[in-house]
């Protein structure tokens, strides 16, 4: 049984939400929109296999075969890249790829093993991986040093934030002047693209839940970047006075398979338009729009409700792509919705995909889903009861 504490992303996401709930906002301002946020970008739980401990050491050893600049250097056997994608101690940089598809990434420049190190006060910092498909860019900085503390991510809050809490122990512990932060936490990165800022609204930074002593950044809406550009990432540690600078070239042979079909399908008043569909080696982004009230159908009735309108994405051999991110909403459906959402990559010489759109059923008296799993450690085994609904698949022909 894995007896490891909270996985990191969850455990930032706690003390956010509590910072959030305890401070002094007007209820049904900013508090509900940014808690709406943190809803939508909860990253997917991991189910946690009892081999763990075991992944631990192969990746331990792995990483020690590699040395640096391997990936970089365009060399991952076909068995290497299926370890790597599968042990903990690489990173999630390799969720969701399989071995082809990292061996693709690194031959076409989109997955880069920079291995760029700075130290500074007894702590280094590298950015060991950098994956950038011409629609999301992510990376991965480890850490090293004497005596870190367990988690990366910094856990404190600003000194300046007002707080009505009457748990002073909890406003004790986050709210700590910055000379006696505790050392060794990252801090939110800066990342430039050629020199500029990079403004997204969807930036998600926090601890890698699968390699200990490291951070993944990423990026899931761009918007139009250049082939080739240069990325600094600018950070910073508690307890550390001097920033962390990376600079790295990015060039990429960008093969995307783009199509917008611009095709609506329709239920009774709910109807939805599919207007871009972007299929990278890595990576496959659906943009849509739907609009009306989502139907429910006979056991979505009484005492139970449907959710918002979901959507799968499979290929023409039945696969369904695992969508990168899943969030529910404890709400009632709005009848307008923009959807932007990032799912695994397309397999090579597929024709077509199938958009099949799907609702959960809940139990409005506590928004609870019917049919959710999980483990006995809080891991996501399945997400509910899907319904779908056959008149409003849409079939999409993928063009080479």
């Amino acid at each position: 049984m894995d007896n490891r504490p909270t996985p990191p992303y969850e455990r930032e996401l706690n003390q956010l939400e509590n910072w959030i709930n305890e401070s002094v906002m007007p209820r049904g301002s900013m508090s509900d929109q940014i808690m709406k946020k943190i809803g939508e970008r909860t990253m997917q739980r991991k189910t946690t296999k009892s081999k763990l401990a075991k992944r631990a050491v192969v990746a331990a050893s792995v990483v020690g075969v590699l040395g640096a600049g391997v990936v970089g250097a365009g060399f991952v056997s076909p068995t290497m890249a299926a370890t790597l994608k599968q042990i903990p101690g690489i990173g999630s940089i390799f969720y969701g790829l399989s071995a082809d598809e990292i061996q693709t990434a690194v031959d076409k420049g989109i997955l880069s093993h920079p291995n760029e190190s700075v130290t500074h006060d007894g702590i280094t910092l590298t950015l060991s991986d950098v994956l950038y498909d011409g629609t999301r860019l992510s990376f991965s900085i480890e850490r090293k040093g004497e005596n870190m503390p367990e988690g990366s991510m910094s856990p404190y809050i600003p000194m300046d934030s007002k707080t009505e809490s009457k748990d002073e122990e909890w406003i004790k512990k986050h709210k700590v002047p910055e000379k006696d932060q505790l050392k060794g936490y990252f801090k939110h990165p800066e990342v430039l693209i050629n020199s500029k800022k990079v403004d997204s609204k969807q930036f998600i930074f926090g601890d890698d839940p699968h390699k200990n002593n490291s951070v993944m950044g990423e990026f899931l809406q761009l918007g139009s970047l250049p082939d080739e550009f240069e990325l600094t990432v600018r950070t910073s540690m508690t307890g550390v006075d001097e920033p962390y600078e990376f600079k790295v070239p990015v060039k990429i042979d960008n093969t995307m398979i783009v199509v917008q079909p611009n095709e609506t399908k329709t239920s009774d008043s709910f109807s939805y338009t599919v207007k871009e569909l972007k299929s990278t080696s890595t990576t496959t982004r659906l943009v849509l729009d739907s609009t009306g009230e989502v139907p429910a159908s006979p056991e979505q009735t009484g005492e139970y409700a449907p959710t918002m309108m979901y959507y799968d994405i499979v290929d023409d051999q039945g696969n369904i792509l695992e969508q990168r991110q899943f969030g529910y909403f404890n709400s009632k459906p709005r009848t307008k919705y923009h959807v932007d959402e990032l799912y695994d990559a397309v397999k090579p010489n597929t024709k077509y995909v199938t958009i099949k759109p799907f609702t959960l059923t809940v139990k409005p008296a506590d928004w609870s889903i019917v049919g959710q799993v999980n483990d006995k450690v809080g891991n996501e085994v399945k997400k509910g009861d899907k319904t779908y609904i056959k008149e409003l698949e849409m079939e999409i022909p993928l063009k080479n």
